[in-house]
């Protein structure tokens, strides 16, 4: 099964322009993949959801569901988005957790290959985009998905967790290159508002939970997803995560190209992992 996350930065969509929206649905149609998180689908909602359903069509996907984001307001609101192929997944179940608990959306699916008959294959997808703002906040939400880093009473005990988590996963190496009116968004704050190190405790819970990072599994160290498009901010980080708890990775990629690049802020996140292990 491939998975791939990708934040498609204010949904491609630029005020009447759909061009970048074009542009990644034909990557994400080159990548052919199974399961799809889509975090930052601004302005999706809009013509009863008219960009939702295109781009499903265009993939041969099916949403699972998109959900509104805090952050946003009218007429253009946010959303994060999940979606499975009908043609290789069936979806045996599903629930949301929206604005009033996130700042952005937590989506949970449980998916069974097309050719199971029973739960034996099922296995657990979480995708979600955690708060830009502070450490503090995602790591209140991080802790929505460790119950799910090992065995749990009614889900599967295996499953991929895709996510814009907007945490680093390094050190910078130098603090400047990013505008200190930002810092508080990456760094931990000491209890006398100063600054200390890269605030990875959202990740960190998740790991210290049970789910594992594919870059571990792997042995592999993939680009950053981050860090080329803002000339204020370049750093070279990954803040686009696919973890996996129970399932064997084969592949795990940032699909770095030119055209990736044009076509928003974050580039995508692919997954091969195995379904029957």
């Amino acid at each position: 099964m491939r998975a791939v996350v990708w934040n498609l930065y204010l949904g491609g969509v630029d005020g009447a322009s759909e061009e970048r929206l074009h542009t990644q649905a034909e990557i994400l149609r080159e990548l052919n993949a199974d399961v799809v998180c889509l975090p930052e689908c601004a302005r999706w909602g809009e013509g009863d959801e008219r960009r939702l359903w295109w781009m499903a069509d265009t993939l041969g996907l099916q949403p699972v569901a998109m959900v509104r984001s805090r952050l946003g307001t009218p007429p253009i609101q946010n959303y994060t988005t999940l979606l499975y192929r009908p043609s290789t997944l069936r979806l045996m179940g599903k629930a949301t957790l929206g604005s009033d608990v996130f700042h952005h959306a937590l989506i949970r699916a449980r998916l069974r290959p097309v050719e199971e008959h029973d739960g034996r294959r099922d296995f657990l997808v979480l995708a979600t985009h955690l708060s830009y703002t502070d450490g503090e906040t995602r790591l209140r939400e991080a802790r929505w998905m460790t119950d799910f880093g090992g065995e749990f009473p009614g889900v599967p005990p295996r499953g991929i967790l895709l996510a814009d988590l907007n945490v680093p996963d390094r050190e910078p190496l130098d603090w400047s290159l990013i505008p200190q009116n930002m810092h508080s968004r990456y760094r931990s704050v000491l209890r006398d508002g100063s600054f200390g190190g890269v605030d990875q405790r959202a990740l960190n819970v998740l790991l210290n939970s049970g789910w594992q990072d594919p870059e571990v599994l792997t042995t592999g160290r993939r680009a950053p997803t981050v860090g080329y498009f803002y000339p204020n901010e370049p750093v070279p980080w990954c803040l686009d995560y696919a973890l996996v708890n129970g399932m064997d990775v084969t592949s795990y990629v940032t699909y770095d190209t030119a055209r990736a690049r044009e076509a928003s802020d974050h580039l995508p996140v692919v997954a091969d992992v195995e379904v029957r292990p």
